[in-house]
């Protein structure tokens, strides 16, 4: 197939951005990962599923020194593991994760893309766990929830790219009743993350914060370049996720037969040969590999999602070097090695369901909600320059702003900073909206609606054919997307925000009440 146009690319999740490589002395750089090593075998992560409809679990947030390629790192992680165990569970079930917090800082726990309430002790993302407390969630989902691969991180606003910089993440799987045949599914959770010469985290500067930190090692599964093992003719189910702070991936495979099963919520109605996806921060793809015999290599190649070049000459007295985009080489993500006596028929996959599609229903209310970066105060007075950039809430759970010489770029939303006390759009449940995300910046900003997908209608002058349901969209640097939701079931408190989590961190979020 010919590469992707921007609006297939859209149509996986992302049409964007690129990478950042992070400098500094000592630090470990793994474009190829010598400084790491490398090519062992691909483990999974801990799989806990439930049973009888329930999924009950306990799950830390707590430093830990764990392996990553040739040296101990100290992350911080859930239950002492990077990533942390995928949970399994089926349309209908109870998901109950007793959360303790060991960490210095607050936090909480997102569900991401799972379609629960979002009140009381569900995906809640006003809940404050302070250190050394604890917080039972429970999750409800619907009979009828999507199937497909979601996943979980902190979302303690101040807190949030830190937090899953450090480790914080882990998959959920939500299992669909009609199954594709396959010889084994893979879970592929991809972050990156940069330490020290000892293995510690490294600091982040100001200007990584704004535009977005990328890490210096890309992982999956908590391992660099890992290898995996396959016969021919085989067929196997990639559950990607793209758990890095503000990183996009074009990612390939060379050599292999690719079909793209999912993205984001539920299954494509048949699977689609491609040559490449694009994830932006916090998308997931589930990929149908079909095996071929060879080494095939697993690559995340740099995406351009714009830059603050203008911005920052005028405010830091010109660029930073080694704090803009660079490595413009592809990073390899893991190997695949196909050998052997070749496999059986797999049979055939059965097909997805139709979509809704809300073109066709009432829309209630039109909206239009700008996402803008430009130089102004910090909230509260303060100012950029002493090393800190949102470095927490006050007391009320805005932004506590930045201090220091210069001017504070300010992240905004309709030109409004976060406030938790403050409620940006009403909606009411049971109702559809068409909304118009646009972006008067230069840079690509991913929006992420907890609770409720979205339906990508339009793609800035273009309509999109069969119904797209995401739960990130990517919106171009000065472009815009049309999206349409539907306001089922649940009624309560939640948040949008950029997935470029520096971004939301520094205030590129509002809150939706539904009623």
């Amino acid at each position: 197939m010919s590469p992707l146009t921007r609006r297939q690319l859209l149509a996986l999740g992302a049409a964007g951005a690129g990478a950042a490589a992070v400098g500094g002395a000592g630090l470990w750089w793994s474009g190829g990962g010598e400084a790491l090593g490398g090519g062992r075998e691909l483990l999974q992560p801990e799989i806990l599923s439930s049973r009888n409809g329930v999924l009950d679990l306990a799950l830390e947030a707590a430093p830990a020194q764990v392996r990553i390629g040739a040296r101990e790192a100290h992350v911080q992680a859930f239950n002492g593991s990077l990533p942390g165990p995928t949970l399994r569970v089926r349309p209908g079930d109870t998901l109950r994760v007793a959360m303790s917090n060991g960490l210095e800082a607050p936090t909480n726990l997102h569900v991401h893309g799972l379609h629960v309430s979002p009140e009381g002790h569900g995906d809640n993302p006003f809940v404050s766990i302070d250190p050394g407390e604890s917080f039972d969630y429970e999750f409800v989902l619907p009979e009828d929830h999507p199937p497909g691969t979601y996943w979980y991180h902190p979302h303690h606003h101040g807190h949030v790219a830190d937090q899953l910089a450090a480790g914080l993440y882990g998959a959920i799987v939500v299992e669909d009743p009609d199954s594709v045949p396959v010889a084994r599914e893979r879970v592929l959770v991809i972050s990156d993350i940069t330490l020290d010469g000892s293995g510690d985290l490294a600091e982040v500067s100001p200007p990584q914060r704004m535009m977005g930190r990328e890490g210096r090692t890309v992982l999956v599964n908590g391992q660099v370049r890992p290898g995996a093992t396959a016969a021919p003719g085989e067929r196997e189910l990639w559950r990607v996720v793209n758990a890095c702070p503000s990183r996009y991936l074009r990612l390939t495979l060379d050599g292999q037969t690719v079909r793209l099963l999912g993205r984001d919520v539920g299954r494509l109605p048949a699977p689609r040969e491609v040559t490449e996806v694009v994830l932006a921060p916090g998308n997931r793809v589930e990929l149908l590999v079909d095996t071929r015999e060879g080494t095939s290599r697993l690559l995340a190649a740099p995406v351009d999602r714009g830059s603050m070049d203008g911005m920052m000459d005028g405010m830091m007295g010109g660029a930073m070097p080694g704090d803009g985009p660079g490595n413009d080489e592809p990073i390899e993500v893991l190997t695949l090695e196909v050998a052997g006596a070749r496999a059986g028929n797999p049979g055939p996959v059965p097909a997805g369901p139709a979509p809704r599609d809300l073109r066709g229903e009432p829309v209630a209310a039109r909206r239009t909600l700008d996402f803008a970066m430009g130089a102004g105060m910090g909230m509260g007075g303060g100012m950029m320059g002493d090393g800190m950039m949102g470095e927490g809430t006050t007391g009320d759970g805005t932004t506590g702003g930045t201090r220091g010489p210069g001017s504070m770029m300010s992240f905004t939303i309709d030109g409004e900073r976060f406030d938790a006390e403050r409620t940006d759009q009403r909606v009411a449940v049971g109702t559809v909206e068409e909304w118009t995300l646009t972006n008067s910046s230069p840079m690509d900003h991913p929006m992420h609606l907890h609770v409720w997908p979205m339906q990508v209608v339009q793609d800035e002058d273009h309509d999109v054919g069969a119904p797209l349901w995401l739960d990130v969209v990517n919106i171009p640097a000065f472009g815009e997307v049309v999206v349409r939701v539907a306001f089922d079931d649940f009624g309560g408190r939640s948040v949008y925000h950029c997935h470029i989590l520096d971004h939301e961190d520094l205030g590129m979020m509002g809150t939706l009440e539904a009623r």
